[in-house]
């Protein structure tokens, strides 16, 4: 429980009583002796100015915590968003660690230890197949039953659709946005720009990039920046899009573990958004504060994860569905090290296989596993 053991008054907004009451006297709704959890706050921005007179009137910190399925500083109904009055924590599905009561400690490690990292797997291309459909949103996580998992997404997805975004933006294409949402799937961990999406759905490019807005807005996608020393060329470049769960991403395109593994399956493309969603996570409470961006020159050299510390260290990661590792999957990554040269901590390959094996001095191919059980030793 996020309050702890504190005494907490709680109140949800999903309650029509307590939403009603809300909108009726907000002044009176936010006032409490005690600490007060708002759950949904999203469905009734009328309390923000409330809670920040109250702040205003008594500062002291952890008085108020509001959850909810949306940003806060995303909706469009929200009359003040509490700048320099609150803290953020995004909470995102159960990490593999947290799933397997692993140490999650695979940035630590390589930023303390750099290409020293060992690591040995004993997971299956198979049992990387199950945990990227599973995903690590606990309802689907503690349905066994395939079927029963598959409604759940079928029903979260459309509910975020007909409740959240439509607090977000102004939708009028209900239909098209579903189908963005499939083909986003199909396009995971791919560089998205909306005037490619134009065609494919029938609708104008200013309306899709507010589309794809209110979709990160609901935790459903994220954009990876692209990476640039330039911070003005980081800051223009084109990102890279997943799901934040990968079982949501599975699930749009139809596909079982069974399925990933045949030929010509997207295994290749739902492994690197399940990668780097897991990175996404680690970073949330690492030690080590680092940003994650990807990589792309106009030469074709392509790294899928960039990992950049604030002292201007950088590791950089490639995704590979296979099981065996060559040289030529290394090629972005040394690109990357002669940029950077010395700042270049670690280039890694994490593939299916087993082993932790050198490719040189500072080139390892790693199991994927390896982002959940390698432990910081820090």
């Amino acid at each position: 429980m996020v309050a702890g053991d504190r005494s907490a008054e709680r109140r949800d907004l999903d309650k029509a009583q307590d939403r009603a009451a809300a909108v009726a006297d907000p002044v009176g709704f936010v006032d409490s002796p005690e600490l007060l959890v708002i759950d949904e706050i999203q469905r009734a921005p009328e309390l923000l100015l409330a809670i920040k007179a109250s702040v205003d009137e008594d500062p002291r910190p952890g008085r108020f915590l509001l959850t909810g399925s949306s940003k806060l500083f995303g909706m469009i109904a929200a009359p003040d968003a509490l700048p320099g009055r609150m803290e953020t924590i995004q909470l995102w599905p159960f990490s593999q660690g947290e799933l397997d009561g692993e140490p999650d400690g695979f940035i630590d490690a390589i930023f303390a230890r750099g290409p020293e990292v060992r690591h040995e797997s004993t997971v299956t291309r198979a049992e990387y197949a199950d945990r990227i459909v599973r995903g690590g949103l606990p309802e689907a996580v503690f349905r066994n039953d395939a079927g029963r998992r598959q409604r759940f997404f079928d029903g979260y997805v459309q509910a975020l659709i007909d409740r959240d975004v439509r607090q977000l933006s102004d939708i009028q294409h209900k239909g098209a946005l579903r189908n963005l949402v499939r083909l986003l799937a199909a396009r995971s961990a791919t560089v998205i720009a909306a005037n490619s999406l134009e065609t494919a759905l029938g609708l104008s490019r200013p309306t899709i990039t507010r589309y794809l807005q209110a979709l990160e807005e609901i935790f459903l996608v994220k954009r990876i920046p692209g990476w640039s020393r330039n911070l003005g060329t980081r800051a223009t470049a084109a990102p890279k899009l997943i799901f934040v769960d990968s079982g949501l991403a599975a699930n749009e395109l139809a596909v079982s573990s069974r399925g990933l593994l045949r030929p010509g399956a997207p295994f290749g493309p739902l492994l690197e958004s399940f990668v780097l969603s897991e990175l996404a996570r680690q970073l949330s409470w690492s030690t080590e504060r680092a940003e994650l961006s990807h990589y792309r020159d106009h030469n074709k050299y392509e790294v899928d994860a960039v990992l950049e510390n604030r002292s201007g260290q950088v590791v950089g990661i490639e995704v590979k569905a296979a099981s065996t590792v060559g040289t030529d999957d290394f090629r972005g990554l040394r690109r990357l090290s002669d940029r950077l040269a010395d700042d270049f901590l670690a280039g890694i390959v994490l593939y299916t296989g087993t082993s932790t094996l050198p490719f040189g001095p500072k080139f390892r191919a790693m199991p994927v596993s390896a982002l959940w059980q390698a432990a910081s030793g820090i």
